[in-house]
This record gives C-alpha cells, structure tokens and sequence, in this order.
C-alpha cells in the first residue's frame, strides 16, 4: 500500500509541476527569440562561407581533456585495490593524453592567430 500511495502522490506532483511550468510563463515571443541559433553564424547568409577550423580543434580538446578529468575520477579507488592494473591502465592513458597535448604545443597547434 506505501508503495501505491507514493506512485500516486508523486504522479499527482508531477502533473501539477508540468500544469504549473505549462500556463506560469508570459510567452512573448520577438526576433531574437524565434530566430534560430546557429553557433554564432548568420542564419541568413551563404551557406559555403569559410570557417576557421580552430574551433574544432577547441572542441575536440576539450572532449579529449574531459575524456581525461572522468579518467582521472576513479584514480584514488583503483590505488587501493589489490591488483594495480587499473591504476597503471589509468595512468598510462593520463600519460598519453598528456603527451599529446605537450606535443600539440609545441607544434603551434593551439595558437590562435598565426
């Protein structure tokens, strides 16, 4: 019976919730908010205008260095374990990882402007 009463007090919460975040808002819709969002480009002009490919090199530095952050999470558990397998795996791709960007440094790959 708890079980049944909590589904339906929750259910009657969340319909509520939904009816309240549904008629509260003032909707007054102008330019600005029904022009779609294009990233900073023009939504109006060419289509085949150059971009500068650095954004993309940001963007996957910063998956690859996040990828790194939830790499390194797990770290202090996998050092009390019995076999350190995990920890060495972990930290030989921290290594890696960590190589790669010195590498793209000095090659001028994360300079902005030329």
């Amino acid at each position: 019976m708890n079980i049944m009463s909590m589904l339906i007090i929750s259910t009657i919460l969340s319909m509520v919730l939904i009816t309240i975040g549904f008629w509260l808002p003032m909707n007054k819709p102008d330019t600005e908010k029904l022009s779609p969002y294009e990233c900073g480009f023009d939504p109006l002009g060419s289509a085949r205008l150059p971009f500068s490919i650095r954004f993309f090199l940001v963007a996957i530095l910063f998956l690859l260095f996040d990828l790194e952050i939830a790499l390194l999470l797990p770290t202090p558990w996998a050092s009390q374990l019995a076999t350190m397998n995990t920890l060495c795996l972990t930290s030989l791709v921290l290594m890696l990882l960590t190589l790669g960007l010195t590498y793209e440094w000095l090659q001028g790959g994360l300079e902005w402007a030329e």
